[in-house]
């Protein structure tokens, strides 16, 4: 009798999830407590913070289009996962011992240049070994697994500041054991078949006019939906500086992402069933609509109760639509070029993530939190519309 549902996923993308999970865990617990660190401790200004994200996420997305056009030429994805999962594991000192905000960008720029080297291959994976008609469940459940350690290290975090009597620097240290953890599980339990060998002539230079161009018209117009969301959704640092902003106490700063990644948890894996199920611009429709309003209650309210209200929604934008973006590139792309693909929509969403924090660091700046909520929702109204305007195929 054929498996279905959770049971019919493959034993790779559940291991691949869990060491998301774990390398998440490490990250979120040095993430969820890094704005203020940058801004209380090492005396950041918030337009840093924003430059500081947005240069780490564009480094990742610039290394993703070389990361995955390589898998795709050496038919060796675990071998790029392994690599990215371990400069992300080795940068994790670097954060507790920083002295100045430029010691925390060097840093950042490495750990992000280890996403970038992973995040294609292991795309292209997951879908290489899943079967076309559950990748939005399979996406979907390795966003769900990333995103319960991208929970569970804020809660680390929350706890760790309480024994540590609020020392954020020793707090650091801690994200080192999962990390670790995480490189060890790529090594012994990640199997690569050998499907996901592409001829090296079919592995076309990631930067050819004619190579983008054979991507197909589907292919960029996922692309261009994707990039309208990351613009619509900058850093989530600005996050916990809003709710800093409205009263929350040091030590219960992770609390903004343990109610964020919890509610994004929750929502991703039944977000990519339902979209195997429906056209997937009716689910990603939704959570742009629930973008819209998390901005809004952000924007205009002043107590915590809303402040996390508005938190919540903006995890549960998350689940709606990250996972299922991934699921759209898998299936627009060709298969021969996947790594490449999913390197190139990377890039271009990366490259509007950092416009878009820069620029939410600036506004904060000069004309305080509410009035960048109120542009992220402008700019969400914008992709909602071009969506609409959006017909992607499947492949």
């Amino acid at each position: 009798m054929a498996k279905s549902g959770l049971a019919a996923i493959p034993r790779t993308v559940w291991t691949l999830g869990v060491v998301s999970l774990f390398m998440d865990t490490s990250s979120e617990l040095i993430h969820s407590l890094m704005p203020v660190f940058l801004v209380t401790t090492l005396g950041a200004s918030v337009a840093m913070v924003g430059l500081i994200e947005g240069v780490g996420e564009a480094t990742a997305a610039i290394t993703k289009v070389f990361s995955g056009w390589i898998s795709d030429r050496l038919g060796r994805r675990k071998l790029l996962v392994a690599l990215g999962y371990g400069l992300a594991a080795l940068t994790k000192p670097v954060f507790p011992l920083a002295a100045t905000p430029y010691e925390v960008l060097a840093a950042r720029f490495v750990d992000r240049v280890g996403k970038g080297v992973r995040g294609a291959p292991r795309d292209a994976l997951i879908a290489d070994v899943t079967p076309p008609a559950i990748l939005g469940a399979a996406f979907g459940l390795r966003q769900a697994l990333d995103t319960v350690g991208a929970f569970a290290g804020p809660l680390m975090a929350v706890g760790l500041m309480a024994l540590l009597a609020n020392d954020i620097r020793a707090v650091f240290w801690w994200a080192v054991i999962p990390g670790a953890i995480a490189v060890i599980l790529v090594i012994l339990g990640v199997e690569e078949p050998k499907t996901s060998k592409a001829p090296a002539a079919q592995a076309k230079p990631p930067i050819g006019w004619r190579q983008l161009g054979a991507l197909g018209a589907a292919f960029w117009t996922v692309t261009a939906i994707g990039a309208a969301i990351s613009l619509a959704s900058f850093s989530q640092a600005f996050l916990i500086l809003r709710a800093r902003d409205a009263g929350l106490s040091l030590a219960l700063t992770p609390m903004v992402f343990i109610v964020m990644n919890l509610v994004y948890a929750l929502a991703a894996t039944p977000a990519g069933e339902l979209s195997d199920r429906i056209d997937r611009r009716w689910v990603l429709a939704a959570g742009l609509l629930v973008l819209i309003l998390a901005d809004l209650v952000l924007a205009r309210s002043h107590t915590l109760l809303m402040i996390f209200l508005g938190v919540a929604l903006w995890g549960l934008f998350m689940g709606l639509t990250q996972g299922l973006l991934s699921a759209l590139v898998a299936e627009t792309a060709p298969a021969e070029a996947r790594g490449t693909a999913f390197g190139v929509f990377n890039l271009v969403s990366g490259a509007a993530l950092l416009g878009a924090s820069g620029l939410a660091g600036v506004i904060w700046d000069k004309a305080g939190s509410a009035a960048t909520f109120e542009v992220g929702g402008g700019f969400a109204a914008l992709a909602l519309l071009g969506l609409g305007l959006a017909r992607p195929r499947r492949g």
